[in-house]
């Protein structure tokens, strides 16, 4: 049986493997995108942000 891949494992293959720019645009772009999910209740806008981050592949939940 495979082991399967957990989040700290993937933190440590990004750690690895990107710089620390792109770790801080990566950084920027999920806090970016709490702030609106969190704070932007207007519900056509908060849906739209929610499909987009399910469409780019981020699952929070």
């Amino acid at each position: 049986m495979t082991r399967a891949e957990t989040v700290h494992d993937r933190i440590g293959t990004a750690r690895n493997e990107l710089t620390s720019a792109q770790l801080a645009v990566v950084f920027a772009f999920a806090a970016a995108a709490a702030f609106a999910l969190l704070f932007v209740q207007e519900p056509l806008v908060h849906d739209s942000l929610h499909n987009f981050r399910h469409a780019a592949g981020v699952t929070w939940h």
